[in-house]
């Protein structure tokens, strides 16, 4: 199995102890699998040392390149900034904690030999917490509606795609980009191969429940209109209910000669009905929010500084 050249994408955010571990450990697993690569840090506006610790690595190693974001910008960003910089046929991604084991990738290349243009490692088993699983599914639930494709409940930070495919998505600018979703823009081949999980090693980990959940609307407001098909239905199935409601109240009075009782009821249904409305308005504003961005045209990312060996 050899490949003309392979790109290695990682966003770096706070991971000054891992970076140089990763890195030997890349070297070793994408030698046997190709004459020449690259790894490609991206330095996400880390708080601790990692960008200092890039420089030290790109002196190094002629194969390592360095970026350094103007602030922090996000996983997704960063990916797509290094993405955009990638060189050679095929593009890995993976997270800087080596909870993605470098000795995988061969695995995910066999898979991309047989025809396919995007391959996920997903994992065996998850080393996180009760909350991060929960957050994991419902961003891959979001994910699922966005993507239209079976896998998407598979979909990991560690992925390989041809770099042909990013012809897609070149002219995209948006805050809130998402890879996986941009994936499918160009192609519909996608496949999994289970791979190995580790515990990390070094720190905790930077995605939240919270940030999780926000990355999932920021997907489904992004790039899907599921949630406003969702307000249609809401004030399609709440308008029928306020006519059953109208039905019983006249059926009643027919019948008993009797109203129904005043203000708890009419408080209940108030209540029900102004809070549809205010959902189905959040969502609505939502969206004018995600085009009153579009419309500004900020960059998902901008480059402060670039490192590359000096023989390169």
């Amino acid at each position: 199995m050899q490949f003309d050249g392979i790109s290695v994408v990682i966003p770096v955010y706070n991971s000054q102890d891992t970076l140089r571990p990763l890195v030997a450990r890349l070297q070793s697993a994408l030698q046997p699998c190709t004459d020449v690569f690259e790894i490609i840090l991206i330095n996400d506006a880390s708080l601790d040392n990692s960008w200092q610790v890039v420089g030290e690595l790109v002196d190094i190693y002629e194969f390592v390149k360095g970026l350094n974001l103007m602030r922090n910008y996000g996983q997704h960003n960063a990916l797509l900034a290094g993405i955009h910089m990638a060189q050679y046929d095929v593009v890995v991604t993976m997270d800087d904690d080596l909870q993605n084991p470098p000795e995988e990738i061969p695995k995910l290349l066999e898979k991309l030999n047989e025809g396919y243009d995007v391959v996920y490692g997903t994992p065996q088993t998850e080393q996180h917490g009760v909350w991060r699983d929960l957050a994991s599914q419902i961003t891959k639930m979001a994910l699922r509606s966005v993507m239209n494709v079976e896998i998407a409940r598979n979909v990991s930070a560690f992925r390989v795609f041809r770099t042909s495919i990013r012809d897609a998505f070149a002219d995209y600018r948006g805050t809130h980009p998402s890879i996986d979703v941009l994936l499918t823009w160009g192609t519909k081949r996608f496949a999994v191969v289970p791979v190995e999980h580790l515990a990390r090693e070094e720190g905790t980990s930077n995605y939240t429940f919270l940030k999780l959940v926000t990355h999932a609307i920021n997907m489904a407001t992004g790039f899907s209109t599921l949630p406003l098909r969702i307000a249609s239905i809401l004030g399609f199935a709440f308008t029928l209910f306020g006519f059953f409601v109208l039905a019983y109240v006249v059926i009643r009075y027919l019948i008993s000669g009797t109203s129904v009782a005043g203000f708890p009821f009419l408080a209940s249904i108030i209540s029900i009905f102004s809070g549809v409305q205010l959902f189905a308005l959040g969502i609505i504003g939502e969206y004018l929010a995600r085009m009153h961005l579009r419309l500004m045209d900020r960059p998902s990312y901008a480059i402060r500084e670039k490192k590359e060996h000096r023989n390169s």
